[in-house]
This record gives structure tokens, sequence and C-alpha cells, in this order.
């Protein structure tokens, strides 16, 4: 019998909310985030906030695996987020986890989670661009971003460039130790003040 995360995936798959596979290759993706926070740093993260978070993952297999984490699944479809804050509940993690209706664009300006977190992760949220203009303001000092990619080195550099990163005070592109399914970004200085742009501007005039 499945085990009450795997039946809240499938229910997630069904509804269009990931893609294709089973619950378990899912939930394999969402641990390489474990393995590569674990591998640059030594205590599980005080804070995590799942950009996009709508399908459950990775963000309900970090917040199992990290039950005293403080973690917030930002979503902006009003369905996704009845679904994350029923998951929520059938899991027991009320009392640690909880979902930011709304754009990150938005959001991320807000004083309950600007600069709020040590660890955003990111997966199918939507271009580098994208991700690291929604996702900077959010860190905390020292916070990492880490973004799910193809595992190509070189396409990496391309994908993801030193000097538009640095526009948002984030430090390079890493390709994980222990995962190359994964980028690992960290904060390099506080956010500028102009990022993120308003609502829709970061995916019609990306940075890079």
């Amino acid at each position: 019998m499945p085990d009450k995360l795997s039946a809240i995936l499938e229910r997630s798959r069904q509804l269009g909310y990931l893609g294709p596979g089973e619950p378990a290759a899912h939930r394999a993706h969402a641990a390489a985030f474990i393995d590569a926070w674990d591998s640059c740093r030594e205590a599980p993260p005080a804070t995590f906030c799942d950009l996009g978070a709508g399908g459950g993952v990775p963000g309900l297999v970090l917040a199992l695996h990290w039950p005293g984490t403080k973690s917030v699944l930002l979503e902006a479809s009003s369905r996704r987020c009845s679904f994350l804050e029923a998951a929520i509940l059938e899991l027991g993690l009320a009392t640690t986890v909880s979902v930011a209706p709304g754009r990150a664009e938005t959001l991320a300006r807000t004083s309950e989670l600007e600069a709020s977190f040590e660890l955003v992760t990111a997966r199918s949220f939507g271009p580098p661009a994208v991700v690291a203009e929604c996702a900077a303001r959010l860190l905390a000092p020292r916070g990492v971003l880490m973004v799910s990619e193809p595992p190509d080195a070189e396409r990496t550099a391309a994908r993801w460039p030193d000097e538009g990163l640095a526009m948002l005070a984030l430090g390079p592109a890493v390709p994980s130790k222990a995962s190359r399914h994964l980028v690992v970004i960290e904060r390099a200085g506080p956010c500028p003040s102009r990022f993120p742009r308003r609502v829709g501007i970061p995916s019609k005039r990306p940075l890079f």
C-alpha cells in the first residue's frame, strides 16, 4: 500500500500538477535537493521556500525530511494552493509548513518573506533569468538558491551567466557536487531595490 505522500503525489500527477512518471521517481528527484544541501551545509536549513510549488515536488518531500524547518510553498494558482493546503493537513505538517498564494514578484517584497530563507528551491518554475530574479529577494544572507537543470555543465554556464546573476547580487551558478541535475547559487549581497520588477516583467524582459 502506498504511503500518504506517494498517494498525494499520484493525485497531483492525475490533476496535471506533476509531469508523467511514478511518485517514486518524483520523490527521487526531490531527494537530490536534500543531497545537494547536505553537501554544502552541515545542518538542515532553518527556513526554505519552494517556488511554484503546486505539484508538491520538491516542497512536500523536503518538508517531511526536515520536520524542524519552517517552510513556505509559494504558488500563484489558487487550485494548486488548495491542493497543497489539503496535502499539508493530510501529512500533519501544518505547524511548520504554509502556503503563500500569489506571484513571486509581489510576495518577495512582503515583510513576511523578504530575505527570509536559507534555501530557495525551483523545479520547472521558469527560465533561469526569471527564477533568479524572483528568488533573489527571498534569500537570507548566505542563502542558497537550488534549481533543477539539465545535466550539462557547458550549457549551465550559458544559461546562468555570471554577469547576469551579479546584477541580482547572486554568485555564480555551480553544478551541485551531489547531483548533476541541480545548480547551486549563493546570495553574494543584498538584492538591489529594483528587483524583482513588477509582475510579468521578468519573463517579458529577462535580464539575461
